[in-house]
């Protein structure tokens, strides 16, 4: 699987555990989202998402294949993170 196809598949995960970390009382960690959150929750992090595929396809572009490899890694740790919160959310408050 290329690197661009793993890159998108992380920033469906990421969209996915984000919107559901939002559900279960998350709040977004990063000051760029929070900022585009002024539009509701969930049009911020599409946003984000599409501003990130911008952002990996100048990179593609440019040639700079191993740049969106790396930001690939950070991605993959990202949604591991989301997963990891969601894990350790009191379940008692969703009764």
């Amino acid at each position: 699987m290329s690197v661009i196809h793993i890159f998108v598949y992380l920033q469906v995960l990421d969209l996915l555990t984000t919107l559901v970390g939002f559900r279960m009382g998350a709040t977004e960690a990063s000051p760029f989202i929070r900022m585009m959150m002024h539009f509701g929750p969930t049009v911020g992090v599409i946003a984000s998402k599409l501003f990130a595929l911008g952002l990996a396809g100048v990179c593609l572009y440019l040639k700079k294949d191993r740049l969106v490899r790396w930001i690939t890694y950070w991605y993959g740790a990202l949604v591991v993170w989301n997963l990891m919160v969601m894990l350790g959310f009191p379940w008692t408050r969703l009764a």
